[in-house]
């Protein structure tokens, strides 16, 4: 399976637990390709907006390009959501990260998997979240 294959299967999974949960989900197909800043998935329900950029990785650390971390910021900002990271690392669950728990270098913002541990959120969590 490709790269891409399995990124779309990955953003699908979530838009299949969101429903499940009655959030209103829908992947944004090319999101990444766009010449306007828009995230993988985009979820509300009465209370709140979450725009997610979705990523899996078999590495024990995942790597964010400064332009696509900002795109998002920028997307949120003018949809009125909050802007959250959605990463599955190689046997764990799907965690979600706020932006200001990733860390930048000089090329780019980085999360590594104990981080995701202690910073992130269990899909429990964030639609439980207020």
């Amino acid at each position: 399976m490709s790269l891409k294959s399995k990124g779309i299967n990955a953003e699908r999974e979530l838009v299949h637990m969101f429903w499940a949960k009655n959030w209103a989900c829908l992947r944004i197909a090319g999101s990444g390709s766009s010449r306007y800043p828009s995230p993988d998935i985009l979820v509300s329900n009465k209370l709140r907006r979450l725009a997610i950029e979705c990523k899996i990785t078999k590495e024990q650390k995942k790597y964010f390009e400064k332009r696509e971390i900002g795109s998002l910021k920028k997307f949120a900002d003018i949809f009125g959501a909050e802007p959250w990271i959605a990463v599955k690392f190689k046997g764990h669950n799907w965690f979600f990260v706020s932006l200001h728990d990733l860390t930048e270098t000089d090329k780019c913002f980085v999360i590594d998997v104990e981080k995701v541990k202690t910073k992130g959120l269990l899909f429990e969590e964030i639609i439980e979240k207020k």
